[in-house]
């Protein structure tokens, strides 16, 4: 019938979805095998999506694109009431949790920037200017890696390039 709108299907396909989402296929497949987003199968075994994937798949890209990983994100779908679709309401409670976790992520980013060149984390290449940093070689006392750029516990300051010891 000329004029009339077209039917909103309720169930999309995987390329529906893929196509609707921006996301690919192998992508929305993973998500499934992971439990972030579910499907039903039709007689021909072929994945049916409820419309509100849609939702669901956009919180799912918006948390990966702010680092969130994807147990993180998991875990806050699985705190949603009978499985639902996260709205507005719950995307501020989640991201409101997860806004100490980006601020310390902001804070190591900031801390590696700022010492990518002159600094390789105390391994310690950077021996002259290190003498200054790191007197003593106390990260190297310390163990482990990279101490001055990867730890927030000892990179809060104390000591940097005053010659006042710690690893930091």
């Amino acid at each position: 019938m000329a004029g009339m709108p077209p039917q909103i299907a309720k169930e999309l396909t995987i390329g529906q979805l893929a196509q609707r989402s921006g996301v690919a296929t192998s992508a929305l497949r993973f998500y499934e095998e992971q439990g972030l987003i579910s499907s039903r199968r039709t007689s021909g075994n072929q994945r049916r999506y409820r419309r509100d994937m849609l939702r669901r798949v956009a919180f799912i890209r918006v948390s990966q694109n702010v680092g969130m990983p994807l147990t993180a994100i998991r875990e806050a779908l699985a705190r949603l009431p009978e499985g639902r679709t996260p709205n507005k309401a719950d995307w501020a409670v989640v991201s409101e949790t997860w806004r100490s976790d980006l601020d310390a992520r902001i804070r190591q980013l900031t801390r590696l920037r700022d010492n990518l060149t002159g600094c390789i984390g105390c391994g310690c290449l950077s021996l002259e200017t290190c003498m200054l940093a790191n007197p003593y070689d106390i990260c190297g006392q310390e163990g482990c890696g990279p101490r001055r750029l990867l730890d927030d516990s000892v990179a809060a300051g104390v000591g940097v390039g005053t010659g006042a010891g710690g690893c930091g």
